[in-house]
């Protein structure tokens, strides 16, 4: 799942981790990325929403802020209870005096294949955004030896599909969604969702088997996003005997 949680702030203008907490558990993701996490801030009362979050779903939680003033941080996380370790954050290139974007990195082992999951959010000016994405498919991340096949990038793009920068990304990474739907499920705003700016790209051993937004009554309200859910099977690892037959 990849889920914008608006600080956890809802329609009705509560903030509440446990309500996106249990946004999350009625699609029972392995894999949950998450962004616009408040950590430690004074307007959603000083608490870290990452932990809050990953407590109520049993996991654990690798967050990283993209904006620190002092003690307050914001940022984006990746959360799993399968085994994992952080392999990377950073900030991403930006335009002043726009607010600041990361991303991070995280490998998790599931099905017996370690999955390489990045997670980002990206600007609101196109100009931003492309500077962005092709720092991302440098070597510095998507390029990097370690990513391989078994990459998926997820997160909130502020992009279209019909876009350069969305091109861009796809002549590296599949869309998951333009692999099962002919037609796009948009995720913002939630109340009555017109656009698509949710996303995950998937490397060539992704098989993507469905893809939904989550459209129950509680998501409409709990966030301005509605969370993008897809499910995969990652192809089994080919020997060096395999290779070598073949």
């Amino acid at each position: 799942m990849t889920y914008n949680v608006h600080r956890c702030r809802g329609r009705d203008r509560q903030y509440s981790p446990q309500r996106i907490a249990d946004v999350i558990a009625s699609a029972k993701p392995d894999i949950v990325a998450l962004q616009e996490l408040d950590v430690g801030r004074a307007r959603s009362g000083g608490v870290d929403q990452a932990e809050i979050v990953a407590a109520a779903l049993g996991m654990r939680a690798q967050f990283h802020p993209a904006l620190k003033v002092m003690e307050e941080q914001y940022g984006d996380a990746i959360l799993t209870a399968c085994p994992s370790r952080l392999i990377k954050t950073g900030s991403l290139p930006g335009v002043q005096p726009l607010e600041p974007r990361g991303a991070l990195w995280a490998a998790i082992t599931i099905g017996g294949r370690e999955l390489q999951v990045i997670n980002t959010h990206l600007g609101l000016v196109a100009r931003e955004r492309r500077k962005q994405i092709e720092c991302l498919l440098s070597d510095d991340w998507l390029a990097h030896p370690d990513c391989g096949d078994t990459v998926t990038l997820v997160g909130d793009f502020n992009m279209q599909p019909q876009s350069r920068n969305y091109r861009r990304l796809t002549g590296r990474l599949r869309d998951a969604h333009r692999s099962r739907n002919r037609h796009y499920q948009a995720t913002f705003p939630a109340r009555f969702p017109t656009l698509r700016i949710d996303y995950a790209f998937v490397g060539p051993a992704i098989h993507v088997r469905h893809v939904e937004t989550i459209r129950t009554p509680l998501a409409r309200i709990a966030s301005d996003h509605l969370p993008l859910v897809v499910d995969l099977d990652i192809e089994p690892a080919v020997s060096h005997l395999q290779q070598a037959a073949q």
